[in-house]
This record gives C-alpha cells, structure tokens and sequence, in this order.
C-alpha cells in the first residue's frame, strides 16, 4: 500500500472514530427505489410531482433574441477537451446531461434524458433510465449505448477531470436500451452518482472517436433546447432554438429557454466590450470591475431607466479572486516565502484606491459560507480528521484566530514589511543593498506576475511596488486572453491572478483544483501544483460523508490545509453579483441560489 493509501486510511478511521460509526463496505446497503431526483446530502427539496422550478416563470413568453457579449475568443465548439478554447455554452444550450441541477438547493439533480435514477445507501452503483421521449436534435432516439458511448469516451479522451471522475466506475452496462447501470467497486465516493447524472450524453451515431480531441468549428449534434446555426470564427456563435425540442415540457425546463436565438459575440478586450454595451451592440453584462460599476454607468441610457442595474445576493461560497503562486517554480516552492509575499501584498490601499472600498477578503476558499475555515475554531471532527496531520496545519489556522494581514492603507506599511522580512530571512535571503537575494547564491529573487485585463493589471503593479520595498523584482507581463489561457492551462507562469468558483457542494473538483495527481496534468486548475497528503486525504474524506454536518467539518477541514499551504495570495472576494441589462430582458421575480441564470430570462413581447 502506498503512503497516500496509509494516510488516507488512517483519516477514514478518525472520522469513524469521531461519529460513531463503523467504516463503510464498499458495496452492500438497502436498495433504494427509483427516485425523480438525487440530493448529495438529504432528500431533495422538490417532490416527484414538481411542475417547475421556483426560480422560473412558467409563463415567459417564447421568442425575441439574446445577444450575449463574452471577453475572450474561441477556436472550438467542442467545450469536452483540452486542446483549443472553446464555446463554453454549448454545455447545457446544445448538449444536455442525464439530470440537471436544482439552482435553489446545494447539490440536487433532477431528471432530464434520465427520467428516474436509482442508488444503493452505500451508493455503491447508480442505474438511470431514460426518458423514451428524448431525441437528439437530429430526430434519433437518446438510448443506453450513447450514455455507454459518451462514457467511455470521455473517459479515455476528455478533459482531464472527465478522465479522473469517470475512470472510478468499475464496471458500466445497459441491460435493456432505455437503461444503463454503472458500478463503482470500491470507490467510495458518495458523489460519483451525481457526477454520472451530470456527464454530457454524445450521439454515438454522429460523433467519431478519432476525430474527437481535435479542434472544430463544427456544431455538435445535441439533445439540447438549441442548435448552433452560424459560426463566425473567433467572433460570434449563434444558437436557434430547436422547435422539436424533445425536453420543452419537462418540470425542469417550465420557463426556461425562453429567447428564439442566443447569439454570442466575442470582444478580446474589455474597453471596447463595455463600450459595445453601451452602444446597445449585446443586451448584458455581468460586471466585475468596481470603478466601471461605481462611476462607469453615468450615460443616458443608464440614467433615462433603458439600462437597469441588479445587485444579486447569491447564497454560494463569495467568488474569490487569488493571485496564485506557482510552487513548480524553486523561487515559491518554500512556504515562509509564500507567507511573507502574502504579508508585502497591500489590500486597504488598493480596495481604498481602486475599487471604492467594495470588496472584503477572507482567507481560504469557501468565503462567506458556512463552509469556510477562516475565523472558526475547528469543531472534534475536524481536529480528528486533522491528526495525521499536525505539523502541515498552522494553530492559529486550527483554533480559528489566524488573520489576513491588515496595513495603515498608506502603501508604506512598515509592520508587515519587518515581518516579511524576517520570515524571507529564515528561508535564506538577505538584502544586499536594496536587492533581496539568495543567501547562498546570491542570486536575486525575481519573478513575472502573468496578467491579462485592465484590472489584473493594476492589482500587479501595485504589487510590484510592495515588493519592491522588501528587494524583490517582479515584472509585470501583459498578454492577451487566448495567451494567457495557453499559459495557465501549461503552468507556465510564476504568478498570476486567478479564481476559483465554489458551490455549497465541494466534491470531486476538489481533486481536479488542489489533488496531487491533478498537480502534473496540463488542463487541470491545480494551477499552483499542490501536492499535499493532508489534502488529498480531506478531498478523500468529504467524498464518502454521508450527512451535511460531517461533509461541513470536512469541508473546513480542507480548507486549513489549504491555507496552512499559502499557496495563493487572497485578493477580494466578491459579496454581490453585478449585473446590467437592457430593459427590453426580463428576469422572474425569484432569484435562485447560485444566483442571476439567462435561461430562465425573456425578451418583452413588444420589444422586436
């Protein structure tokens, strides 16, 4: 057995220990009936009998058109590998799954090609049987061996988190052609049933394997409400509403996919993006830059009501901005390194100076929820999960009173640049002058911070001046979208801003952001190269907990190790979403949990 297989037994064991309980067997458990739905955690809040979701408007009118403005570009419309960048809408829009999530509840699927999923308490295996309605939008039937089809060939030449998730399954067949089982051996991973009901369903008939990891600017044949229709490379897509969609009068899609046409266009530049809006070129924006939404929406059409401003509370994790250290790189590879660069970094003068005191930071990466660590005290069973693993976590991170720094704001601090200095000194730099360097080589600490957008920009210069009081050079590398991508996508970066989008369900994307395994494939979000036991064997732990009360504990549990690690600098965590539309795009009166969702908006009737 290897050491990670050791450590991770021994976690299981304490969470035993810590509940009561004995360890679960891998297969075994009472038979579940077949169910409309399948929560993570609980019962799912809708009944079998639901006839829509409580986000949607039953009544929106059909037709009209969305024009969707998107930074970026794009060379593909396959969104399911890693070569390329890809359309990213064409999940969901074009090519649909066997359920589709509940955006009021955490983690909680509902039918959709798959009309009833079935699971053992252990869930050991998950059978789904599919709705004898669904077609693909070429009229053909959606049967088991698409779902065996998709299946396997994800799993042998998707993306990398498809390979990871689906190479679990043990054993997979379709004992008649509306029903397909998977087995997962001894997984146990309790979420891998909802990983399956998530897994993009292919047209066997209409898709070759040979072909599949390369670049197209071919539409995919999907089961979807949509249709891609037009393609101009690199700057716009159009969908069309397919009018034989097979699903438009399923519970789950009452109100939804409402606008005839959704046209995406591309800007690579976030300036001219904005100005578009304004023009009236695409109907919304999320916002992201606090000065643009302090002061950038004075113009008439704004000011006259034709352009409305929604602040949305979402009830998620705050979507944090990082800026992350690439710890393949000697220069980062020492954690009293990592921790004093998070000390020189001057959050209060650049939320006064940039961004109108709108942000907050919170350590860790469940900011704002109750899973988050920062500033809890751990509960018993994060202290028993957290035993093996004494000397990796921090006990002021452990007991719940670690802090982020804070400065005067004046960009001078002269507390946290002594304390950052002392802690470069115990990893081996001394200043020379006013260059920091390497004690025994004398070389001197230098790095590139890899940025892309106006405001990645200026966060990285005002950094580069801290730094610079304590002796370090960083360059500051301005690149456009479509390089940056490459780059982060190949780790080749030292540093660079980043954000890591988390639900009130973490599970095995955890592995795909922070495992071992994930730290040495290109195309995984592992960006800072994390190979640490304590959180492979938590990623482990959170999977195979059965009620929310331990998932919580586990959950925090990570999170420590993740902080103990500095491996990223927290930068602000987001507590709104900022949204700008105009006025002829309505939106339900309920907001789902997950917050703003276009699928369920609509275009006024009058409005052509």
């Amino acid at each position: 057995m290897t050491v990670c297989g050791r450590i991770r037994l021994r976690v299981l064991a304490c969470i035993a220990l810590a509940l009561g309980v004995a360890p679960l067997a891998p297969f075994g458990g009472a038979k579940a009936a077949e169910s409309h739905a399948l929560a993570m955690h609980g019962a799912p809040a809708l009944p079998r009998d639901f006839t829509q979701m409580p986000y949607a408007n039953p009544d929106a009118p059909k037709g009209g058109r969305l024009v969707w403005g998107i930074l970026g570009t794009f060379d593909s419309l396959n969104p399911l590998i890693v070569r390329g960048i890809a359309v990213q809408q064409i999940r969901g829009f074009v090519v649909e799954s066997l359920m589709t999530r509940g955006n009021d509840e955490a983690f909680t699927l509902y039918g959709l090609l798959a009309k009833s999923v079935e699971t053992d308490d252990a869930r050991s295996y998950v059978t789904f049987r599919l709705d004898p309605k669904a077609r693909f939008a070429d009229g053909k039937p959606v049967t088991a061996e698409d779902v065996l089809f998709s299946w396997e060939l994800l799993r042998d030449k998707g993306r990398p988190n498809h390979r990871q998730y689906y190479s679990k399954v043990a054993k997979a067949e379709a004992p008649d052609p509306l029903t397909v089982r998977f087995d997962f051996g001894g997984a146990n991973d309790r979420e891998l049933p909802l990983i399956l009901g998530l897994m993009p369903v292919l047209p066997r008939h209409a898709v070759d394997p040979a072909t599949f990891e390369e670049t197209t600017m071919t539409g995919t044949v999907g089961s979807g409400p949509y249709r891609v229709t037009a393609v101009r490379p690199g700057a716009s897509v159009t969908l069309t509403r397919n009018p034989d969609y097979w699903g438009r009068d399923l519970p789950a899609n009452r109100g939804l996919w409402n606008f005839d046409e959704i046209r995406l266009d591309f800007y690579r530049e976030s300036n001219g993006q904005f100005e578009a809006f304004k023009r009236d070129l695409y109907d919304f924006r999320v916002e992201y830059e606090p000065l643009r939404w302090h002061d950038g929406y004075d113009f008439p059409a704004a000011r006259n009501g034709e352009v409305i401003r929604d602040t949305i509370k979402t009830g998620m994790p705050q979507p944090s901005e990082f800026l992350v250290f690439n710890t393949r790189r000697p220069v980062f590879s020492d954690v009293h390194v990592r921790q004093a660069l998070t000390l020189l970094f001057d959050f209060e003068w650049i939320n006064r100076n940039y961004f109108f005191g709108l942000y907050a930071r919170a350590a860790g990466f469940f900011a704002g929820s109750e899973l988050s660590a920062y500033g809890r005290p751990a509960d018993e069973r994060e202290r028993e999960l957290l035993k093996p693993f004494t000397l990796r976590i921090r006990p002021d991170i452990l007991d719940g009173s670690y802090r982020l720094p804070v400065t005067d704001g004046s960009g001078r601090d002269r507390t946290t640049l002594r304390s950052a200095l002392k802690l470069l000194s115990e990893a081996g730099y001394e200043l020379d002058g006013t260059v920091l360097r390497q004690r025994a080589t004398k070389i001197a600490f230098t790095f590139e911070i890899l940025v892309t957008t106006r405001d990645q920009e200026r966060i990285a210069l005002a950094y580069q001046r801290d730094l610079k009081r304590a002796g370090i050079e960083a360059s500051v590398r301005a690149v456009d979208p479509v390089q940056f991508d490459q780059r982060r996508l190949g780790y080749e970066f030292d540093m660079l801003q980043n954000r890591w989008d988390q639900s009130l369900s973490p599970g095995n994307e955890q592995s795909f952001y922070f495992g071992s395994q994930a730290a040495d494939i290109p195309g995984t979000r592992n960006y800072m190269g994390a190979k640490e036991p304590a959180i492979d064997a938590l990623i482990a732990v959170l999977l195979e907990a059965r009620e929310r009360a331990a998932f919580v504990s586990a959950v925090r549990a990570l999170d420590r190790a993740l902080m103990s690690g500095f491996y990223a600098i927290p930068v602000f965590n987001m507590q709104e979403q900022w949204i700008a539309r105009w006025n002829r795009i309505e939106q339900p009166t309920a907001t789902a949990l997950t917050g703003y969702l276009p699928e369920t908006w609509w275009q006024k009737p009058e409005t052509k």
